[in-house]
């Protein structure tokens, strides 16, 4: 299967591209691969094969960014991504009991998505919001101070705004 972004998105990329100096083109990367995920969903490998092609880059070098960064997605995942802190001081607050909660809610484990596609379930590495733990990340949004009350807001607002999308 052959993989190309829309007109938009490669006029995007090779805007960006230009912010860097000639033969320094993989200090792209980052954004050419968030491009890449706004325009397919995730990353798979034909589609990280094809941002190395944009780049001149050896797919191994793609394949080592987009693995290491939490924000990437290497598998389909649902319209809303539950990205729960896992680390100490939001463990120390109950984000175990948070992701435990979560897990049971929607009947899914850690990297999981629900039967219809809704949400995923993925744990992270800080996120820079110790002071509101527990948190997650859903989309470009910090959701902090999370109890069970909390969660089930937040589901039935993803919910609930799905309906007024659809």
């Amino acid at each position: 299967m052959s993989v190309q972004f829309s007109q938009e998105k490669l006029n995007k990329v090779n805007e960006l591209i230009t912010h860097y100096p000639e033969g320094k083109q993989k200090s792209a990367l980052l954004g050419v691969l968030h491009i890449a995920q706004e325009e397919f969903g995730w990353l798979d490998v034909n589609t990280m094969d094809y941002v190395a092609s944009l780049l001149n880059l050896a797919p191994i070098e793609v394949y080592e960014v987009a693995s290491f960064y939490s924000m990437f997605n290497l598998k389909p995942v649902g319209n809303y991504v539950f990205e729960v802190c896992q680390t100490g001081p939001c463990m120390l607050k109950g984000s175990d009991n948070i992701i435990d909660y979560i897990k049971k809610k929607l009947d899914i484990n850690v990297g999981e998505t629900t039967k219809d596609g809704m949400f995923t379930l993925k744990t992270v590495e800080c996120l820079g919001a110790c002071g509101y733990a527990p948190m997650m990340q859903l989309g470009k949004y910090y959701k902090e101070h999370l109890t069970p009350e909390r969660v089930d807001q937040i589901i039935e607002e993803c919910k609930n705004n799905s309906e007024r999308n659809n």
